[in-house]
């Protein structure tokens, strides 16, 4: 009997069921996943993301303005070294993306912001993470809130727990903001996956 497990190999996987239910479409060429967003620089594997295909995530993008005008982004310090991420991560079986933000936001910074009018679902889009190979990628569903207008000291705490070392509020009137208040405030970088998301997300 074949001590083969199914993870070891994709050609076994039913990637018709998987290529209907995907966020974003992808081909598949000799029972081999093919990644929607190019040439990784790893042609075949898992990379160092543990599955084939797609992977679907949810992020919290959490904002609030304080007196003086500026914006503030909620950002955690992810625990494996690939710098500054919005809280959020895999969304379980069974689980809405909205869900997943909501429950990723509260376990990674202690911010507790039911699902509600307040938090708008914006379309599933693809990440350049640098954990990912040509057979295996990561797609995630943005959920944005906003906390409209509070007193500096007012904003709510945060802090870093489960695979977060640190949880702030970053100063985010623009993306080149962020990236310099990341830089000075806290020696950091914005996570590789999240930059193009949130360069788009900050400019609006």
């Amino acid at each position: 009997m074949s001590t083969t497990n199914i993870t070891d190999d994709p050609t076994r996987i039913d990637w018709a069921a998987r290529q209907a239910a995907a966020y974003i479409p992808f081909e598949v060429v000799d029972g081999r996943p093919v990644n929607p967003g190019g040439p990784t620089g790893i042609p075949h594997g898992r990379g160092d993301l543990w599955h084939w295909g797609e992977q679907v995530c949810a992020d919290a993008v959490v904002t609030a303005e304080t007196e003086d005008g500026r914006r503030w982004l909620v950002m955690i310090e992810r625990g494996d070294g690939h710098g500054w991420a919005l809280p959020g991560g895999k969304v379980d079986p069974g689980e809405e993306p909205a869900d997943a933000a909501v429950r990723e936001l509260e376990e990674e910074t202690g911010l507790s912001l039911p699902w509600g009018a307040s938090w708008e679902v914006l379309p599933a889009r693809y990440v350049p993470d640098p954990r990912a190979s040509n057979e295996a990628w990561m797609v995630t569903v943005p959920a944005r809130c906003h906390l409209g207008g509070v007193a500096r000291a007012d904003l709510p705490a945060v802090v870093g727990a489960d695979d977060a070392r640190r949880a702030a509020w970053v100063r985010a009137d623009t993306y080149p903001a962020l990236v310099a208040d990341l830089e000075t405030t806290f020696g950091g970088v914005v996570f590789a996956a999240h930059q193009p998301m949130l360069s788009e997300l900050l400019g609006r």
